[in-house]
């Protein structure tokens, strides 16, 4: 299988993130912003490949590079499978950030709420700022008192990103005991759409069950700002779900959502790649 290797910037200042407007180079390509991303040549260490890249296609001296996530996914490349991984580095420059974008890059900005911009990002960029924005620090929002309710851990899987695709709930008390947990095969679909099925499902779940008082547990930063009403829904492929779902937590008498990282999900994740597992059988093997 092919591997593709990237190094990939978060440069912030009071403005907010940076991200640069790729170069179309078909005029009926379609336009996206990302964030400063390079390729790491033969012998280069990965910060050597982010300074460099940084100052080729920016015009931007580093002054401090420090390692923020490694980020692994699979995507279609033809008739075979793409392995990607992305290195993310926190970035620092000294003085005022006036970049001077070229060759792959055509304009710049300073992005401080993504959710209200109408920029076009790239999946990766996506990714990667759900990931590392600082929000994350602070991304629960109590919508009444749940903090003796019954918890639902919920997960989305997609390997190709899109495609096959599942979905994984576990439901526990405050005590850590499991109540019940499961996992369902969706069909083709991109890992933000398998997240909010995955949450559908658990508020489903939590209903039947006949729950009243709700923490909703998931590792998309992104679900959960825009459930507890932090980030606005503007992709309309996700609005009839997440309609759907904003209508059924009205059945409760008081529910959270709260974001917590991908190794503390364990459980609702191996739900979601089992159902994966389990419908593709042999052909994954």
């Amino acid at each position: 299988m092919k591997q593709r290797i990237r190094v990939v910037g978060i440069i912030r200042n009071e403005d907010g993130i940076l991200v640069l407007k790729h170069n179309q180079g078909r005029s009926e390509s379609p336009v996206f912003w990302e964030l400063p991303t390079g390729k790491i040549k033969f012998g280069e260490q990965p910060e050597e490949a982010m300074v460099r890249s940084l100052s080729e296609y920016t015009g931007l001296t580093a002054s401090s590079v420090k390692l923020k996530d490694v980020i692994t996914f699979l995507a279609p490349e033809g008739s075979s499978q793409l392995s990607n991984l992305y290195i993310v580095y926190e970035v620092g420059v000294n003085g005022e950030i006036k970049p001077t974008p070229k060759d792959r890059y055509t304009a710049y900005k300073f992005i401080k709420d993504f959710s209200n911009s109408n920029i076009r990002l790239n999946e990766t960029s996506l990714s990667v700022i759900e990931i590392e924005d600082e929000k994350t620090n602070s991304s629960h929002l109590s919508m009444r008192d749940t903090a003796s309710s019954v918890i639902v851990n919920v997960d989305g899987a997609s390997r190709g990103n899109p495609g096959p695709a599942g979905i994984g709930y576990c439901i526990h008390d405050v005590d850590g005991h499991i109540i019940e947990q499961g996992g369902e095969f969706i069909g083709f679909a991109t890992s933000r759409m398998a997240e909010y099925y995955a949450m559908r499902k658990g508020v489903e779940r939590a209903l039947e069950l006949g729950y009243k008082t709700v923490r909703f547990i998931s590792d998309s930063l992104m679900v959960v700002n825009q459930l507890s009403g932090i980030f606005s829904v503007k992709n309309q492929d996700i609005m009839p779900i997440y309609e759907d779902i904003t209508e059924k937590i009205t059945q409760f008498e008081a529910v959270s959502f709260k974001h917590i990282p991908r190794s503390e999900n364990v459980v609702a994740d191996r739900e979601a790649n089992e159902a994966i597992d389990k419908t593709l059988g042999a052909k994954t093997h």
